[in-house]
């Protein structure tokens, strides 16, 4: 049954889920972290580490049950929300005691198991099940019910791998752990991470209690084709973090301001060229998908906006967090949840200032992302520059820009052949044939240079033998 609405009630569903279960763990699982390797009585952390969350959650419930009525009124829940929020509840538990079980994973240096089972199991089991929804085999209810039991099942095989390792040991008391000291980094934790998850589901959030389930589909979709600008760029972000927290420890502010100009701009390359890719070709994307989700084109453009404005001002999270002025993370994190908030409350409504524009509804939701990511790094760089006197920028961050256009605009002229897959495969492969070479023979990327060589020596000695 083609019915985009049922998309959206999964996606809000997930989305209060993880944010209830962030506040229900009160930051325990990087209090687990934090603490593990330094406290000598293991099994009162462990305890601690369960219990705490069990509070939360059953202080959750209870909140639920007095104030089920007004917390619908309150979220402006659709009967459709209404009649599946108990699974909001279920999913409450399973992902913050998972979180817990991966903690503990992690403090015994295996993280690939939890990632394992949390990105490759439950994305195949997700998979599988909407197969078997959407060729007949099971009605939604029933789709609803064993989708939803893959958290369960992800939970419960990481809880028996932590049994079996013999991992966790109860001690039913707390009397040797600084409480105070436990409870104060928790808290600060808990206010990062709630903001971080805060903000990226307050549009889905919204979009459900101002609009409805359908348009939460749309904007979904639409939100992960723009969102996957982020993933070339991760690999470059993985690089440059623990340099920087070498050049912290060893007080290097040179290899520092070397790491954030490189990191800005190499982020700037690829999610520039990933995006011009993207946007050039968004009618062949959207022309492999059901027509209603047209709806989104826009949506991809300003979420693919917001990314190329948080990777090209660089590792600039980094650089906070590793340094003494740390606490500025958590008040940029709480000026990003503010401004989404105020941002996506002008702009989703009809009554939105840019509605003439056709600002407004999922296109103002997405532009609310993108105006919050863009104050959030100039916030960030303000922070930097005062604080460290460091930033990223360059005439070449320039060259950059302007070279990115210039092909854009040369490409969108090029002949279409109405192939869609095709077309967007040929205009994606042009732009790189015509920016990467523009980028080194102005030589705008040391980095990019050094690779494009050792390529160049590579392929030289393997047909000179």
């Amino acid at each position: 049954e083609d019915n985009p609405e049922y998309f959206g009630l999964i996606q809000v569903i997930i989305a209060y889920s993880i944010l209830v279960a962030t506040i229900t763990t009160v930051g325990v699982p990087k209090v687990f972290l934090r603490f593990f390797p330094e406290i000598k009585s293991k099994s009162q952390l462990y305890f601690f580490s369960l219990i705490t969350p069990l509070i939360g959650f059953l202080a959750a419930l209870l909140l639920y049950f007095l104030f089920k009525e007004q917390l619908f009124s309150i979220i402006n829940a659709s009967d459709l929300l209404k009649d599946n929020f108990f699974y909001i509840i279920l999913l409450v538990f399973f992902i913050g005691f998972f979180d817990i079980l991966t903690a503990i994973s992690r403090s015994f240096l295996d993280s690939t198991t939890p990632v394992f089972i949390n990105e490759v199991f439950l994305k195949i089991y997700s998979m599988s099940m909407l197969f078997l929804y959407w060729f007949g085999f099971l009605s939604f209810d029933n789709f609803l019910k064993i989708y939803f039991f893959g958290f369960f099942l992800k939970f419960i095989i990481l809880f028996i791998i932590q049994i079996k390792n013999k991992r966790i040991s109860l001690s039913y008391t707390l009397a040797s752990l600084n409480l105070k000291e436990i409870l104060k980094f928790g808290l600060f934790v808990l206010i990062g991470g709630a903001s971080v998850v805060i903000v990226t589901r307050m549009d889905i959030m919204m979009i459900s209690s101002l609009l409805d389930l359908e348009q939460v589909a749309f904007y979904t979709i639409a939100f992960f084709i723009g969102n996957a600008l982020r993933i070339p760029s991760k690999a470059i972000v993985a690089i440059s973090t623990p340099l920087l927290a070498k050049a912290w420890k060893e007080q290097d502010f040179n290899e520092i301001n070397s790491i954030y100009s490189k990191s800005a701009l190499n982020l700037l390359i690829v999610g520039g060229v990933f995006f011009t890719c993207v946007w050039i070709n968004i009618d062949q994307i959207f022309s492999l998908l059901p027509e209603k989700f047209s709806a989104g084109k826009f949506v991809v453009f300003y979420i693919g906006l917001s990314q190329l404005f948080n990777i090209s001002f660089g590792v600039n999270t980094d650089i906070i967090v590793n340094s003494k002025y740390y606490k500025y993370d958590l008040y940029t994190n709480l000026f990003l949840v503010v401004s989404t908030f105020l941002t996506n409350y002008l702009l989703i409504p009809s009554s939105s200032p840019l509605a003439h524009f056709g600002i407004v509804g999922i296109n103002g939701a997405a532009m609310a992302t993108a105006i919050s990511i863009l104050l959030f790094n100039i916030l960030k760089l303000t922070i930097i520059k005062i604080k460290m006197d460091l930033q990223p920028f360059s005439m070449n961050t320039l060259k950059i820009l302007f070279f990115l256009f210039l092909v854009y605009y040369i490409v969108l002229y090029l002949p279409l052949t109405n192939i869609p897959l095709f077309d967007l495969f040929y205009r994606s492969v042009i732009i790189c044939l015509l920016f990467i070479p523009l980028v080194l023979y102005f030589k705008l990327s040391e980095d990019l240079i050094s690779l494009f060589n050792d390529f160049k020596k590579s392929l030289l000695s393997k047909y000179s033998k």
